[in-house]
């Protein structure tokens, strides 16, 4: 039988399945189980995705929130910019606007606090050197995750999503001290 016969002809699941295919489609069924398998175990064990929760917000609102936790816990300035330390375990805040992350937010090493991000104008990436860590922010949405900082030093906030001219000078700042 070939494949020049008219299909009237030819009954395509009649044809006997080569050893061959049967060997690549059990080494394909196999890989997807695994690739399937390792889904849930990388994300647990391999920290490489962030458990984040997703809120609905205004900017407005949102700002409202930032601008409570500077004046609470304002500690001082870098070049023109409000340090904060809030206390171990507490909700802080870090907006993203036209070109600049705000406020710079002074933490403690090995303690857990809850960062929530949003944006005022665009669309943002939120982007942690050296750690890697890469969220989108939005308006209109407070992302939240749970971060514990594990080395003392300064880390670099950029913004990875193309958000206009002066997007190459969107950075901020998160300090980590003892």
């Amino acid at each position: 039988m070939t494949s020049f016969l008219p299909p009237a002809e030819r009954i395509w699941w009649k044809v006997p399945v080569g050893r061959q295919e049967i060997v690549w489609i059990a080494i394909a069924f196999t890989w997807c189980l695994i690739m399937f398998l390792m889904m849930p175990i990388w994300h647990i064990y391999g920290k490489q995705n962030l458990s984040t929760e997703a809120y609905q917000t205004t900017p407005a609102k949102y700002g409202a929130s930032v601008e409570a936790m500077v004046e609470k816990y304002k500690v001082g300035e870098e070049a023109g910019m409000p340090v904060v330390a809030p206390p171990a375990g507490s909700d802080i805040y870090m907006l993203g606007r036209l070109w600049q992350w705000y406020p710079i937010l002074q933490l403690e090493k090995d303690k857990t606090y809850r960062l929530h991000l949003s944006s005022m104008d665009w669309q943002h990436g939120f982007s942690l050197q050296p750690i890697n860590i890469n969220l989108q922010v939005v308006p209109g949405y407070e992302m939240v995750i749970n971060v514990t900082p594990d080395k003392t030093g300064d880390y670099g906030v950029i913004c990875n999503e193309y958000c206009g001219i002066g997007h190459h000078t969107m950075v901020g700042k998160i300090i980590v001290k003892e």
